[in-house]
């Protein structure tokens, strides 16, 4: 009897002990292995996401805000740090920037600031912005403006050559502040130097460059054409003269984003499919895409001793409903689009989406080939850009709004990128729980890396 009670005390403890070394040895927290320094996002608090349809702006909730999300530590600590900081979201989601080491931001005014007395302002009480503020992110946690300079009316997007010594910026060809579509922004020890507006042979004033990247070992530039639907190249020398580098290409309506993959080898663009034939312009667009175009596919002959790198059009997927935000990831292995879906509409439109979405494809940056996974949907409003980490499995996204009304503001989103094991090509994008909340509005985010 005293064996057998010996025996069944001995097994009970070993189970007990068995569970507590589980528990220990599991990770339990399950901490977000985001890789990067920190995130760096702009947020309009001038609109809602409504004033897209009906104008209405809704009440003032405050400034708009430059935020940085620090990465260290445990993703439990994580706390963004926001200051003043003029933007808006009327644009493409390319109002913020970062240099290469991290050390400076730079953020875009596309639209001026609603009047703070008018509690019911609308849409054309916003006028053209003109600002290029430049932060000290020295100190992550409390970042500071050392610049604040007037450009061209009605700035589009922004972008900073890979060796943080050069900047791009967008003008929009009805702002009026500009002579051409495109400045080069010279900086050095922090500051801003004397901008240069150089002339773009072949380019149609009256069509609108919404975006531009830069080669990542060369000083080229993707020019994105959104009116004319094309992309072309073009080379920036010592002089910061623009060179037209071989030919346009024809590509599908209403891009908005390029990006160069990772080896520099292909660009990757979006497509949305606004335009004056579709109902509200871009309410109640089709599906959009995501494409990619090689950059010295072969030769074009062109009768003379200096023939030209001929560039093409590769290969392309259906996303979601305007999608607007765009990544590729670090190693080249995967794009993501944000789409709004149409979870922007005023609630009692019929035709709201309660849901936006994201369409995670597989790139080869060898090839250009994109392969569709699935769209994976959420309940977040408007989500207008994204960026992964460093691992190339984890992904940001920025939530402009929401349709929980507990919930106060905007948010970044964590998503998981996830492979089944046994099966290699069952790929999900999981939206994980962690999301940290910043000012409503936001729109443009970028990694330090």
């Amino acid at each position: 009897m005293v064996s057998r009670l010996f025996t069944a005390v001995s097994f009970v403890f070993f189970l007990i002990s068995t569970q507590v070394l589980f528990a220990q040895e599991r990770n339990l927290t399950s901490p977000m292995d985001f890789k990067g320094r920190y995130l760096i996002s702009v947020s309009d608090a001038d609109m809602l996401a409504s004033a897209y349809v009906d104008g209405k702006l809704g009440a003032p909730i405050g400034d708009d805000t430059l935020t940085i999300l620090p990465l260290e530590g445990n993703s439990t600590s994580w706390a963004a740090k926001e200051v003043p900081a003029s933007n808006s979201v009327a644009g493409p989601p390319v109002s913020v920037d970062v240099t290469p080491d991290g050390k400076y931001a730079f953020v875009i005014e596309t639209w001026g600031q609603r009047p703070r007395a008018k509690e019911n302002a609308t849409f054309t009480d916003l006028k053209f912005g003109n600002r290029l503020q430049v932060f000290d992110l020295s100190d992550p946690k409390n970042p500071q403006m050392v610049q604040d300079i007037t450009i061209p009316l009605r700035p589009d997007a922004i972008r900073v050559n890979p060796n943080g010594s050069l900047i791009a910026i967008t003008f929009h060809n009805k702002g009026g502040g500009a002579t051409t579509p495109l400045g080069l922004f010279p900086f050095s020890d922090g500051k801003i130097g004397t901008p240069v507006y150089p002339k773009l042979k072949g380019w149609n004033i009256k069509d609108r460059m919404i975006d531009v990247d830069w080669h990542p070992s060369e000083n080229i530039l993707a020019l994105l054409n959104e009116s004319g639907s094309n992309i072309r190249f073009a080379r920036v020398n010592g002089s910061l003269e623009v060179t037209p580098f071989g030919n346009v290409v024809q590509i599908e309506k209403a891009p908005f984003r390029v990006k160069f993959t990772p080896n520099g080898r292909h660009v990757v663009i979006n497509a949305l499919y606004w335009g004056t034939d579709i109902a509200g312009r871009w309410i109640e667009a089709p599906r959009g895409s995501a494409l990619t175009v090689r950059m010295n596919a072969g030769q074009m002959k062109t009768g003379t001793a200096g023939d030209q790198p001929r560039h093409a059009m590769i290969s392309t997927i259906k996303t979601g409903v305007s999608p607007e935000g765009l990544a590729v990831s670090p190693d080249g292995k995967w794009v993501v689009t944000t789409n709004l879906e149409r979870s922007y509409l005023p609630y009692t439109d019929k035709r709201i989406t309660w849901y936006s979405s994201l369409t995670l494809a597989s790139l080869d940056q060898e090839t250009g080939q994109l392969e569709k996974i699935n769209d994976f949907a959420y309940d977040g409003i408007l989500p207008e850009a994204a960026v992964f980490d460093n691992s190339s499995s984890y992904l940001a996204v920025a939530t402009y709004d929401h349709f929980n009304d507990r919930i106060k503001g905007g948010s970044i989103d964590f998503w998981h990128l996830v492979t089944d094991p046994l099966e290699q090509k069952r790929v999900q994008l999981l939206k994980t729980n962690l999301s940290i909340p910043v000012t409503r509005g936001v729109h443009s985010l970028v990694i330090a890396r």
